[in-house]
């Protein structure tokens, strides 16, 4: 094995973070399981280990959460710690959530989930979402110019999600997003402590916008997915979720999980597009047929989802190396997803690629993600809307910098600011 220079993979690296690919295929071609030096981390990038990992949960667990947030190991111990006194004093702790569950306990959690998220249910929001992807463009399309990321990307899973969770008051989901901005940030883990803190204020200031909803609905449910989550019994528990569980899924699998990784994809698809012409022009051409493979490329090359974490309770071995137990693995599901033994040319976007939807975006598993079915049709409506509405579109001079949030598990471009011109047909 060829050793590795860490600066030049060092994945906390604000820098390395704009654009990690040229690390990920230095630590899948030298050392495809490294053990980070800075952080301890056991860094997974081949596609077969990543998926090995995945689905073997014995040997690897998820009990530290899927940030890995729990204080011992964590690159931020000190900082976790002081923030769950805060929370214990000003608001809730938040419970694991459902990513940070292993089974039994994780497929009981996940039944309430399952029946918010099956088929019938996504194809009831599916006029939601085309309707709204055609209205949020409406909103700019005259002025010929916008910043895509806030007037799109971000409002379009946002109020979807709002839909779902019986909160649709424009006011009150900018109040959450300000709550659930705050806990992205955080699991982050490139905060100083004294940045942590404050994240956790706002978040607590979510919490206490949420509490007296959860004890309305308890009071009186409805057929929101918040109902369900709130009143729906775990048979195997023998009861419902507790407050601490609740405030963790608002922030994590709900908010979260079901609106910022759509916007980080939207984001990215369209900055592809306008870099890429040629696929412009097939999409333009014949979406019918190129879309649905667009949109999987999206998320293979992007990966909204860079990594997530899991654990070792025993020592075990992965590709030829000795990881001891109690070890955070550090899953990264981009790296995977370029990886050059499992897809062709990896690094191109390819509208007639086979088995397009098999990279890792969305996990595998038990832990794949739930709401994958969902976001895939926002994706979809999203993209197909700036299709039919853009005859033309390009970067806006001197406005964009293309930067990236600093985090160490998710891809999320700050701004983008496009110029187009409107479709006379529309």
């Amino acid at each position: 094995m060829t050793d590795i220079n860490h600066e030049e993979v060092d994945l906390t690296n604000v820098e390395i973070q704009q654009c990690p690919y040229d690390a990920y295929k230095k630590l899948r071609n030298n050392a495809p399981v490294y053990q980070d030096p800075k952080t301890g981390f056991f860094i997974v990038t081949r596609y077969e280990d990543v998926r090995n990992v995945l689905k073997d949960t014995e040997n690897f667990k998820s009990s530290y959460g899927a940030a890995g947030q729990k204080a011992e190991g964590n690159i931020n111990t000190e900082h976790v710690n002081k923030g769950t006194q805060l929370f214990k004093e000003k608001g809730w702790v938040p419970a694991p959530t459902l990513a940070g569950r292993d089974d039994p306990n994780h497929k009981e959690m996940r039944s309430i989930f399952d029946q918010a998220f099956r088929p019938g249910k996504i194809k009831e929001l599916e006029p939601n979402v085309e309707s709204l992807s055609y209205e949020l463009i409406n909103a700019f399309l005259d002025t010929g110019y916008c910043d895509w990321v806030e007037q799109f990307s971000i409002p379009l899973p946002l109020k979807i999600i709002g839909i779902q969770m019986g909160i649709e008051d424009e006011d009150d989901l900018w109040k959450i997003k300000k709550s659930t901005d705050a806990f992205f940030h955080r699991i982050g883990m490139m905060l100083s402590q004294e940045e942590e803190l404050e994240t956790i204020e706002r978040e607590i200031e979510g919490q206490h916008y949420f509490q007296p909803i959860f004890e309305k609905l308890r009071e009186c449910p409805n057929d929101t997915l918040l109902s369900e989550l709130v009143n729906t019994e775990i048979e195997e528990w023998g009861r419902t979720l507790n407050d601490n569980e609740l405030h963790a899924e608002m922030m994590a699998d709900t908010f979260v999980g079901g609106s910022e990784t759509t916007t980080n994809a939207l984001s990215a698809g369209i900055k592809l597009l306008i870099e890429k012409k040629d696929i412009w022009g097939m999409l333009k051409e014949n979406s019918e047929k190129y879309l649905k493979v667009f949109v999987e490329e999206v998320l293979r090359l992007e990966s909204p989802v860079q990594s997530l974490m899991r654990n070792t309770h025993k020592d075990v071995e992965l590709n030829g190396v000795k990881i001891p137990a109690g070890s955070i693995i550090n899953v990264r599901y981009a790296a995977a997803n370029r990886d050059e033994n499992y897809f062709e040319k990896p690094e191109e976007i390819n509208l007639e690629r086979k088995k397009a939807g098999s990279h890792m975006a969305f996990g595998s598993g038990i832990h794949h993600c739930l709401g994958a079915p969902l976001a895939r049709r926002e994706l979809y409506w999203g993209f197909k809307a700036a299709l039919d509405s853009f005859d033309d579109m390009w970067f806006a001079e001197g406005k964009n910098n293309f930067e990236y949030h600093p985090h160490y598990l998710l891809r999320s471009l700050k701004e983008l600011h496009i110029e187009f011109t409107p479709n006379p047909k529309r």
